[in-house]
């Protein structure tokens, strides 16, 4: 239902799955000791890996959130010509209430990558996906109150696609203790009258044009 690999003009988006992504490699920047691993995580919903057993899980879960619908994560690789062309920068990627017609988008960069523009131009693409192929009615997005770096990538690409800032949800992220999240969203409608002017290029597994 979803396409296999997304391109850009700078990026490649690849399955977060066993298939697509070595787990040591992914290890490598997910677990405890990695390089900047703490400014990385601060407003993530999750710990650095302890094991490389834990990557594995998180790779599975990828690919079984794929499988069932819930949602597609892609592992975030810069193309040829950009500096560190072929490493995982990050991962990004939507995950789907089919209910409510609406997906919301999610990111996380290494340190290295900050500062790009990469994250807008995830954002797009699966914006475009989200809207021109799957035919969603909203995407959203949040960010964690105090987060100001993602703060301002956010407010930067959701103007592009002519969305709005919804306001701050209380007590909205789960943790000891639970913290507020600033909200925003897009329409079908409120994409297409923007016109972002940017295009991805869907491919299945094998290469060829999806869908």
């Amino acid at each position: 239902m979803f396409p296999a690999i997304i391109e850009t003009e700078r990026l490649r988006l690849e399955p977060r799955t066993p298939e697509y992504v070595d787990t040591f490699e992914v290890y490598e920047h997910c677990n405890r000791d990695a390089p900047h691993i703490d400014e990385i995580t601060e407003y993530l919903p999750w710990e650095p890996h302890s094991t490389p057993n834990e990557t594995a899980e998180f790779l599975e879960r990828g690919a079984a959130a794929r499988d069932e619908r819930e949602g597609i994560d892609y592992v975030i690789r810069p193309r040829e010509g950009e500096q560190g062309a072929g490493e995982i920068a990050g991962f990004g990627g939507l995950t789907f209430d089919w209910d409510t017609d609406s997906a919301e988008l999610g990111t996380w960069l290494r340190k290295p990558f900050w500062g790009r523009g990469y994250s807008g131009e995830r954002a797009l693409a699966l914006a475009e996906l989200a809207f021109e192929q799957l035919d969603l009615a909203v995407v959203t997005v949040t960010h964690e109150a105090g987060n100001e770096q993602s703060a301002r990538a956010i407010e930067k690409y959701i103007d592009r696609m002519g969305g709005r800032r919804e306001g701050t949800l209380r007590n909205f992220h789960a943790g000891d203790p639970p913290v507020d999240a600033v909200r925003y969203s897009v329409t079908q409608a409120e994409y297409r009258d923007a016109d972002p002017d940017q295009e991805g290029t869907f491919l299945d597994s094998d290469g060829e044009s999806w869908p």
